[in-house]
């Protein structure tokens, strides 16, 4: 990729949640370490620059930190310290300044993605000006509630992929979760494409990319790439 190329192209917003609360099997709920930092790492190498926003800013909560080699290569990085601690909160985000969004997973996603009204505007102003909106896991639940202008639900009719049902109950936190995001994306009308549990799964449907799950992380980011480049 040409230096020249990568220097045109605005970041790419990372959304995290700032949902802490205690969910039954994680210590905290936060975000999934491993959704941030293996597109960040495809990202980083492809030399697109990235900008980090949370629903309340700040430093959002984290878990599966483990000892995932990338992982561990960001996590004991202070640049990257420096900006998870000081997340821009996603209501002072502006779509013009953004190539691209990418909602990044974990658990807490589920309680504040999908009703904040920040995350709705973002997203039906990027996706109407044809940029890419991506979500990984449990982060299309910032999908689910985005309506666009024409009052239709923006899921209605793509192709997407996320953490399934069967995924959530092998987990044990389908009882704990306040919905089901694979049915809840089908409810609202999405042709949802589900792998087999915890294979790799990226769609694909013009603008909108989703993925399946942690094992889809780094595809995310690699489908993510090509269409900046290519736009």
């Amino acid at each position: 990729m040409a230096i020249g190329q990568t220097q045109l192209i605005k970041p790419v917003l990372m959304v995290l949640t700032s949902y802490r609360g205690i969910v039954n099997g994680h210590e905290i709920s936060g975000f999934y370490l491993p959704e941030l930092t293996h597109p960040l790492h495809v990202l980083n190498q492809a030399g697109v620059p990235v900008a980090f926003a949370s629903i309340k800013g700040g430093k959002p909560p984290v878990y599966g930190i483990g000892d995932d080699e990338i992982n561990q290569r960001y996590w004991q990085d202070g640049n990257f310290q420096q900006q998870l601690n000081h997340t821009l909160p996603l209501a002072a985000a502006k779509s013009d300044d953004y190539s691209a969004v990418l909602f990044v997973g974990g658990h807490g996603t589920m309680w504040d993605f999908p009703d904040d009204a920040a995350v709705k505007k973002l997203i039906r102003d990027m996706f109407e000006c044809n940029k890419p909106i991506a979500a990984v896991c449990h982060g299309p639940a910032a999908l689910v509630n985005v309506k666009l202008s024409n009052g239709e639900y923006l899921v209605k009719g793509k192709r997407v992929a996320a953490f399934t049902d069967t995924e959530e109950m092998e987990v044990g936190l389908a009882g704990a979760v306040p919905f089901m995001l694979e049915s809840t994306l089908k409810a609202r009308g999405a042709r949802h494409q589900a792998a087999e549990n915890w294979q790799c799964n990226v769609v694909t449907d013009g603008v909108l990319i989703t993925g399946q799950n942690p094992q889809s992380a780094s595809e995310i980011g690699k489908a993510l790439c090509q269409q900046l480049l290519a736009g």
